[in-house]
């Protein structure tokens, strides 16, 4: 006869001792974002591209500040999108009223200097020029922004460093006027180092030391210096590792003041 084999246990047998996998991670949900814009072509286009994502979807959409504001209050979007010029309430007098709702990426043909810096300036965590971003570029800078991490396309950021370029002459230069009184060949002899171009130069900062020194000296944290300049915050403490040492600073504060010439 053959040896009789004692049946297998069942599964409900095995008990604890049974092999377990944990249930796969649940997907995450779309990131729920309102599309604000006066031109519906940009808005059906938006919506169509963004809401076609497994990981984005339009909840809403506005034609001006004002209803962005009520739409925003009744859906409590992710992340909303804003034009800049929108007839009736346009998107920068929104915007202080937008940002204590939910993180606003600014979303607009416009890259008018003052323009970028008002609306970085009262709170938008992003600045993006149509054109100059990809469809996954764009669903990035989203998921940044939502997280705190700020985004700035090439064409904002070449308009807030050639502002800062603009005002940072004419800043040392209110700090040191010269007058007739004092204009003569010892003065000027004796200002020379800290007038016109020299002033910098003598602080052997390379292009993209001088260009980081802009971006701080206009407020920006390292968060969005990366942003703006497309690199890594380590890489920006990096490069201000060595801007406070070639100007002798252990502060922003200070080598701000030295970098504009009034320290």
């Amino acid at each position: 006869m053959r040896p009789s084999h004692p049946p297998r246990p069942s599964h409900s047998e095995l008990g604890a001792e049974s092999p377990r996998f944990p249930p796969p991670a649940p997907a995450a949900p779309p990131l729920r974002l309102l599309v604000a814009d006066d031109n519906p072509v940009v808005r059906a286009g938006l919506t169509a591209l963004l809401s076609g994502r497994p990981d984005t979807t339009v909840v809403a959409e506005a034609r001006d500040g004002r209803e962005a504001y009520e739409a925003a209050f009744r859906h409590r979007p992710d992340v909303i999108l804003l034009d800049v010029r929108m007839p009736g309430v346009d998107g920068i007098s929104a915007l202080p009223h937008l940002v204590g709702l939910a993180p606003v990426m600014m979303l607009t043909y416009s890259h008018e200097t003052e323009t970028v810096r008002e609306a970085l300036r009262l709170g938008a965590g992003g600045y993006l020029v149509h054109g100059e971003f990809t469809t996954e570029q764009l669903v990035r800078a989203v998921r940044d922004v939502r997280e705190g991490r700020p985004h700035v396309t090439p064409g904002a950021a070449r308009a807030l460093l050639e502002d800062l370029r603009r005002d940072a002459p004419a800043h040392a230069a209110s700090q040191n006027p010269l007058t007739s009184a004092d204009s003569t060949p010892s003065t000027l002899s004796q200002l020379q180092p800290s007038v016109g171009q020299s002033f910098r130069s003598r602080f052997r900062l390379s292009t993209r030391e001088a260009e980081i020194m802009d971006l701080i000296a206009s407020g920006m944290t390292n968060q969005q210096i990366a942003a703006a300049c497309f690199i890594s915050e380590k890489t920006v403490k990096n490069h201000i590792n060595r801007i406070f040492a070639k100007l002798h600073s252990t502060t922003r504060s200070q080598a701000t003041a030295k970098w504009l010439g009034v320290a």
